[in-house]
Order: structure tokens, then C-alpha cells, then sequence
């Protein structure tokens, strides 16, 4: 199953875990990612902790608890590619609207690109069924 079937018929929750050039991590809940051609995986942020060390180091971990159960679900070993300010595709990529207000006082959104460097299951280091 490739990645983008995957996020369309799972659900569950998202953690993305950063760290900053001293290697001090955070984690913070993230929905699921857009899954764009050549498995590139983009995600809507924040001026925030999370943005913030993505402007130091390049890496990340997202890891999707599926909903279905057990201990299902994937991990992500991610690099940055590239990031964008463009408002006409955040607004386009935006799952949860806001009123212009709201959104204003939130501040201002990046759409953060990544390469998907490994795919592993949520338990394990095995192989998974799931590619980019």
C-alpha cells in the first residue's frame, strides 16, 4: 500500500518529532500529512517550537497511531526538502478553516516539504507493507 492510500482510509493521531541544532526534541500532534507525487510529504505549520527546529535540523520522525487497534500504525524518518510560504496552496492544503481573524491571531503558516527517508512500523524494526 503506498503512503497516500494509507492516510486516506486510516485515521488515528499524528505526533512529528523535531529537535533543534543542540538536540533537544519536541514532539507535538500533527494531522496527517499530504502526500504529494514522488512520496513527498508536506505539512501545514506554525511559527512555532516545531518550525522553529526545522529551520536548525533538517530531520524529523512523524509517527501515526492508527485508530484500527492494537499497536498499528507507521513511523516516519523524514528530511526537509524545502518549505513555502505560497497563501493560495496552504489555503488549498488548510483542512480546518478558521475565520480570516482567527486564523490572523494564530500567525503565519509554512508548508514544510519532506523526503521520506525510512518507513517503519509503529513497533518493531521490521519491514512494512507501506511505500512512498
Amino acid at each position: 500500500m503506498q503512503l497516500e492510500e494509507y492516510f486516506t482510509k486510516k485515521s488515528g493521531t499524528g505526533v512529528l518529532s523535531t529537535a533543534d541544532k543542540n538536540l533537544n526534541v519536541n514532539s507535538a500532534i500533527y494531522s496527517r500529512p499530504h502526500v504529494l507525487e514522488k512520496g513527498v510529504l508536506a505539512f501545514i505549520m506554525r511559527e512555532r517550537l516545531t518550525y522553529s527546529n526545522m529551520q536548525e535540523n533538517d530531520s524529523a520522525v512523524y509517527l501515526f497511531l492508527d485508530n484500527g487497534g492494537g499497536y498499528s500504525g507507521v513511523r516516519l524518518y523524514l528530511s526537509k526538502i524545502d518549505e513555502s510560504v505560497d497563501e493560495k496552496t496552504i489555503q488549498e492544503m488548510t483542512r480546518r478553516h478558521l475565520s480570516k481573524e482567527e486564523d490572523k491571531v494564530k500567525g503565519p503558516k509554512h508548508i514544510v516539504f519532506f523526503s521520506v527517508d525510512k518507513i517503519l512500523p509503529l513497533i518493531g524494526a521490521g519491514d512494512t507493507e507501506i511505500t512512498t
